[in-house]
């Protein structure tokens, strides 16, 4: 993350939300949570984002500093994500949401689609 951007924000809130806030961002770093998984993999657990929005928002995680990407030079080409240091720091504010979520299933009456 370039340093005068960070400038930029009028809080650490809206810092927080400009890593984190992308479409399928939060599930990008809920599914790396001790997994390395290639491209392929994070499309089939997130299969409403399109091809171009994913490697969109992989591209920003990666600027960020908050997922690794390996790329290894076999044909055909594999890649390889996992979560940085700094990306791990995230686990415990994503695993507090999904643990809202249970409960907002839970309060609403309704069976947890992850079950």
């Amino acid at each position: 993350m370039n340093k005068e951007k960070l400038k930029s924000y009028n809080c650490p809130v809206e810092a927080t939300m400009n890593i984190v806030g992308g479409k399928y961002k939060t599930l990008i770093i809920y599914n790396l949570i001790d997994n390395t998984l290639r491209y392929s993999e994070l499309q089939k657990r997130i299969p409403h984002a399109t091809p171009k929005m994913l490697s969109q928002q992989l591209k920003e995680l990666e600027a960020d500093g908050i997922i690794n990407r390996v790329l290894y030079p076999v044909v055909p080409p594999k890649t390889e994500y996992s979560l940085t240091d700094l990306g791990k720091t995230l686990v415990p504010i994503v695993q507090s949401l999904r643990d809202w979520g249970e409960k907002y299933f839970e309060i609403l009456g309704v069976p947890n689609p992850c079950n």
